[in-house]
């Protein structure tokens, strides 16, 4: 029997894709803080988003991760979600 794949909408271009593939960007349930979960098993209000920059910035103009996670986001979250997102591409 086939396992069931997990699929996520992106907030950035609106894609369905597997879990997997995609990063989890949370507001966590105890401090409201918002980080990118890597693992993506931590407690808390989630959005899920493509591993590149161009969704990243999709989902800051539409503000669709704003959406998502129901509360506004400050403009230096955003920078260090950017260099975090660096940071993976250089991987």
């Amino acid at each position: 029997m086939n396992k069931k794949i997990p699929l996520r909408q992106c907030v950035g271009c609106g894609e369905m894709k597997s879990k997997k593939d995609m990063l989890r960007i949370l507001k966590t349930a105890d401090t409201n803080e918002i980080v990118l979960d890597v693992s993506g098993k931590k407690n808390g209000r989630g959005a899920y988003i493509c591993r590149n920059r161009d969704c990243l910035m999709k989902a800051i103009r539409n503000k669709g991760l704003e959406r998502s996670i129901k509360t506004g986001i400050p403009q230096e979250v955003y920078l260090s979600l950017e260099k975090e997102f660096d940071q993976i591409d250089k991987e």
